[in-house]
């Protein structure tokens, strides 16, 4: 088979890296692609948005099967281009991926549905909602959310009032997100331990895959601003047996049984951002596609075909699967430019991915990097993922760090705790 896969960062990388395991994966593809999947595919230089150009691609190339990666081709209509032509593609289309296109959306289809999640109120003027939280009707802390899309970084947890109208004016009058702050979603903060579940649908039957954690916050302690993600760490106690039973019944079941029923039937990946609060798991967002830095922990357990799972997606056969998951955790610690999730420099010679890469329980997951000449630079602010397996998380996570050692580049940062969360639930860190 000919495989296409469409994005460029870590997550498309460890895409990529899965897919070319496959027996059926004949010839694979990346676009645009980065340094790292040039070493397991033939990147093209088409943009991941740039829809006719990728159907076109897909069709004179004969492309069995395309994987769409990022968010934003998903909103924008690519599955339902690919679809109108007749070509194998997954992923969901532009109306059942309004679940992550639009935080207002999203929230109204929880509250019509019964899905638990945070009491909100969306507003599309910013006057209107600057009255009401001085109006007293808010606690704080609250969270101030963009409605589109904002590449992970258009929320923010608002502890005091001017922190929150700052928010507002941020997203809806200076417009740091465009379009993104046409609305805004105010909603309670929720307290407890944040969890990332993915699961695959082909619009019928769900297939759960092992449970998650990113670390979103820049700085150690899960300080700072909000990133695309510094890390994440996948090992089953993340969510105990009764978690998994209420977001699969409560959560994931009756979204796929309600997408259908409002004629939006939903195939692809559907991850569940929860939020696990003395209540029981709540819906912090959805994403409409694999997790970005959670593909790169996740598909490491994979010990099953990727290819075979994708093709019963499309083909509407995901209940006769039963993949196999392996138990060993797996932790990937984000290497970030100075600077991110700011303004940062380019164009950075990296070194040591070699040595990195010698240890055959460590994976190199390449982000923002490009090649140039006989060198690997930066082009990013998130520029790779040590990803390392092991028997045990704490051995897991000595050995991912124990990889980043290896690697420099100028400016070169990371946090330092990435599943420390994990070793403290397990009793293994004070």
């Amino acid at each position: 088979m000919k495989l296409l896969v469409v994005g460029s960062g870590g997550r498309e990388h460890a895409l990529a890296w899965k897919l070319a395991q496959s027996p059926l994966t004949s010839r694979l593809y990346c676009a645009p692609g980065n340094a790292g999947t040039a070493g397991i595919a033939e990147n093209v230089s088409i943009h991941s948005e740039d829809i006719p150009l990728l159907l076109d691609f897909a069709k004179r190339r004969e492309i069995d099967l395309t994987v769409i990666g990022p968010e934003a081709p998903l909103v924008a209509g690519v599955v339902d281009a690919f679809q109108a032509e007749g070509r194998p593609v997954f992923g969901p289309t532009a109306a059942a991926a309004r679940l992550e296109g639009s935080k207002v959306f999203a929230k109204d289809f929880m509250r019509r549905h019964g899905i638990p999640t945070a009491a909100y109120r969306a507003y599309s003027d910013p006057q209107s909602a600057a009255s009401d939280l001085d109006s007293g009707g808010y606690r704080f802390p609250v969270v101030v959310k963009a409605d589109g899309l904002a590449a992970g970084k258009g929320v923010f947890i608002c502890q005091t009032l001017e922190q929150s109208r700052d928010a507002v004016h941020g997203i809806m009058r200076d417009r740091q997100f465009g379009s993104a702050g046409d609305q805004v979603v105010i909603e309670e903060f929720l307290e407890g331990e944040e969890a990332s579940f993915m699961v695959f649908s082909d619009g019928r039957d769900v297939l759960p895959m092992p449970p998650s954690q990113d670390h979103k916050a820049v700085y150690d302690g899960d300080k700072g601003p909000n990133t695309g993600g510094m890390g994440a760490y996948s090992i089953d106690s993340i969510l105990s047996p009764a978690h998994c039973e209420i977001a699969l019944e409560q959560i994931v079941k009756p979204v796929i049984r309600a997408m259908a029923a409002e004629g939006n039937p939903y195939a692809g990946v559907l991850y569940a951002g929860l939020m696990l609060t003395a209540d029981g798991p709540k819906v912090l967002e959805f994403n409409v596609r694999f997790g970005d830095p959670e593909t790169q922990v996740v598909l490491p357990r994979l010990d099953s075909d990727l290819v075979e799972i994708l093709q019963a997606v499309i083909a509407r056969k995901l209940g006769t699967l039963t993949p196999h998951w392996s138990p060993d955790p797996v932790v990937s610690v984000v290497l970030a430019s100075g600077g991110y999730p700011g303004s940062y420099q380019k164009g950075k010679e990296i070194t040591g991915l070699e040595k990195a890469a010698e240890d055959l329980n460590t994976v190199v997951f390449h982000a923002g990097t490009e090649t140039r000449g006989s060198k690997t630079l930066t082009s990013g602010g998130r520029v790779l993922a040590i990803t390392a397996r092991d028997r045990s998380l704490g051995e897991a996570i000595s050995r991912a760090y124990r990889g980043i050692d290896k690697v420099a580049f100028e400016g070169m940062y990371c946090r330092r705790d990435i599943g420390a969360k994990g070793l403290r639930k397990k009793g293994e860190l004070s």
